[in-house]
C-alpha cells in the first residue's frame, strides 16, 4: 500500500484555507454566541429594572393615597374633617296627682316672664329636639371651613302626631372660616362667620334651663383676635327682628309693622375673666304703642362681666362660673340680647348668676345655683320687678347604670307690674322638691347623657301668686299650690 502524498501546492493551499476558515467560522459563531446571550442578559436586566421600576412607582402612589386616606380618617376621627351629626333632646311625660296633664317648665312662675327660672328635674311637660348638621373639610393650604344647619321643634301635647301645633324651625345656617393662611398678626388664629346662628360663647346653668347670656341673630362676625399676650377679642353684629307691633300713635292706619334690632358685640377674654359689651339700636321702635305718656326704646346697652372658674369656687375639684350683667333700654332684657321690643327708654336691668359642679364624695355629687335680677321702668315708668332664685341639684351614683337624683329650688318673688299687661302686684315665695331615681347608660359625672328618669315633684307657693296674671298657670284650674306632679322623661345629647 502506497502512502498519500498531497504534493500539488494549490491543493495544500485550499485545504490549508479550508481548515482555517473551519475555524474562523467555529470562532465567529462562538463570538456571536456570546453577544446574543450577553444582549439576552442586557434586555433581562432592563426588564428586571422596569418592572422594579413599575413596581415601585405603584408602590410609591400607593402608600401616598394610604397616607392620604389614613390622615382623613384621622381628621374625620378627630371631627376636624367630614359630616357629623349631633342632638339635643328631651321628652317626658308630666302627670299631677288628679291623673291629668299636669303645669309645668321651668318658668311657670310669675317670674317666669322675665326669665325667673326655678329648676327642670321633674317640672318639664314638652317634647323638645334639637337635630345639628355640620359639614367641616381642611383644604390644601391648611384653611379650615365649618358649615352647620339645626332645625329644633318644640310641642307640649302628648300625641304621636304634632303638626297642627309644630314649632319647626330652622333656628341656625351658617359658614365659618379659620386657619387662613392670609391671616397674620392679631388675626393669625382668628375664625370669621357668616349667616344665622347662636353666638359659640353663650353658656348657661343647664339645671336651671336658663342662658346666662344668649346672643343670636343673622350677622356676621370675627373669633379670637390676638389683640395682646392674654387678650382675645370678638366682634360680631347681628341683627334681629321684633315680632310685629300693634297700631303706633303716629300711624293709627298702620296695624303692622317689624322693627331690625342691630347688636353690636365685642366680647374680650383675658385669662378666665370675660368683659363682654353690646350696643343695640332698633330704628323706629319708639313707634311702638306700650301706653299713655311712654315711649319704646329705640337704642340700649349692655354689659358682663364673668369668671369662668377652673375649680369649684377655688376649694375642690370642679367648675365654677359667675356673671354679672347690666342693661338699659333695649338691653333691659339682660339674657336674651335684643329679644324683648316691649322695653321703655328707661328700662335697667342688672342680674346676677353663680354655679358650680363638684364631688363631694366619690359618689355624690353636687351642682348649686343662685339666680338673680333686679329691674325698673321695665314696660311702664315706675315698675319693679324683683326675684331670685336658689336652686341645688344632687346626686348620688349607685351603680355603672343607676343614680339617684335630687332637686331643691326655692325662689322669692316681688313683682310690681304697674298694670302692665293686666298684671297685679305680688310677693311671695315658691318652693320645688325632687326624687328623681335615673337610668343611665353608664354613670360618669355631671354631663353624662343620655339617661331616663323617673320623677316625684312637690311644689308649694304662696296664694298671692296666684292673683298675678289670668295668663300664667298659677290660680289655673285646681293648680293652687302644693301640688304633687309624677312623671317619666329622657334627655339626650351628644
Amino acid at each position: 500500500m502506497h502512502a498519500v502524498t498531497l504534493k500539488n501546492p494549490l491543493t495544500i493551499a485550499i485545504a490549508a484555507a479550508g481548515f482555517i476558515l473551519a475555524g474562523t467560522v467555529k470562532a465567529q459563531a462562538s463570538d456571536l454566541e456570546q453577544r446574543l446571550a450577553e444582549l439576552e442578559a442586557r434586555i433581562s436586566a432592563a426588564e428586571q429594572r422596569a418592572n422594579l421600576a413599575e413596581q415601585q412607582a405603584e408602590e410609591g402612589i400607593s402608600q401616598e393615597a394610604i397616607e392620604e386616606r389614613l390622615a382623613r380618617v384621622e381628621r374625620q376621627a378627630s371631627g376636624e374633617q367630614g359630616f357629623t351629626f349631633n342632638v339635643y333632646a328631651r321628652s317626658g311625660l308630666l302627670i299631677g296627682e288628679d291623673g291629668k296633664s299636669a303645669e309645668g317648665g321651668p318658668y311657670l312662675t310669675p317670674a317666669g316672664s322675665q326669665g325667673g327660672a326655678v329648676g327642670r328635674l321633674g317640672n318639664e311637660p314638652d317634647t323638645y329636639a334639637e337635630a345639628i348638621f355640620n359639614y367641616k373639610i381642611r383644604f390644601d393650604n391648611g384653611a379650615k371651613a365649618h358649615y352647620r344647619t339645626m332645625i329644633a321643634d318644640g310641642t307640649t301635647t302628648s300625641n304621636d302626631w304634632t303638626a297642627d301645633e309644630s314649632n319647626l324651625n330652622v333656628r341656625q345656617v351658617y359658614a365659618e372660616f379659620s386657619d387662613l393662611p392670609s391671616f397674620t398678626g392679631a388675626f393669625e388664629n382668628s375664625a370669621i362667620w357668616a349667616g344665622k346662628r347662636f353666638d359659640r360663647d353663650n353658656f348657661d346653668i343647664h339645671w336651671l334651663d336658663s342662658d346666662i347670656v344668649f346672643l343670636a341673630g343673622t350677622g356676621g362676625g370675627i373669633y379670637d383676635m390676638q389683640l395682646a399676650e392674654s387678650w382675645k377679642s370678638n366682634l360680631s353684629l347681628y341683627g334681629r327682628s321684633f315680632s310685629e307691633f300693634p297700631v303706633t300713635r303716629e300711624s293709627p292706619g298702620d296695624d303692622s309693622g317689624d322693627t331690625d334690632n342691630l347688636i353690636l358685640t365685642s366680647n374680650n377674654y383675658f385669662g378666665n375673666w370675660q368683659w363682654m359689651l353690646n350696643g343695640m339700636s332698633a330704628a323706629d321702635n319708639e313707634e311702638r304703642d306700650i301706653g299713655p305718656g311712654q315711649e319704646a326704646a329705640e337704642n340700649g346697652f349692655h354689659t358682663m362681666v364673668a369668671y369662668h372658674g377652673d375649680s369649684f369656687l377655688g376649694i375642690n375639684e370642679g367648675n365654677f362660673k359667675v356673671a354679672v350683667l347690666h342693661g338699659q333700654g333695649l338691653g333691659g332684657e339682660v339674657k336674651g340680647l335684643g329679644s324683648d321690643g316691649n322695653l321703655t327708654d328707661n328700662a335697667t336691668t342688672t342680674r346676677l348668676a353663680l354655679y358650680g359642679t363638684t364631688y363631694l364624695a366619690p359618689k355624690w355629687r353636687v351642682a348649686p345655683a343662685v339666680l338673680a335680677e333686679t329691674s325698673e321702668d321695665r314696660y311702664v315708668d315706675g315698675d319693679q320687678y324683683d326675684w331670685a332664685t336658689f336652686n341645688l341639684r344632687l346626686a348620688n351614683e349607685l351603680t355603672q347604670n343607676f343614680e339617684m337624683q335630687y332637686e331643691a329650688s326655692y325662689q322669692w318673688i316681688d313683682l310690681a307690674p304697674q298694670g302692665f299687661d293686666g298684671r297685679t302686684t305680688v310677693d311671695g315665695d315658691y318652693t320645688k322638691l325632687t326624687v328623681a331615681p335615673t337610668f343611665k347608660s353608664q354613670v360618669d359625672g355631671f354631663w353624662q347623657r343620655p339617661e331616663i328618669r323617673l320623677f316625684a315633684s312637690w311644689s308649694d307657693w304662696d296664694e298671692e301668686l296666684n292673683d298675678y296674671s289670668a295668663d300664667d298657670a298659677f290660680g289655673s284650674g285646681e293648680f293652687n299650690g302644693s301640688q304633687w306632679t309624677f312623671g317619666v322623661q329622657t334627655e339626650v345629647w351628644f
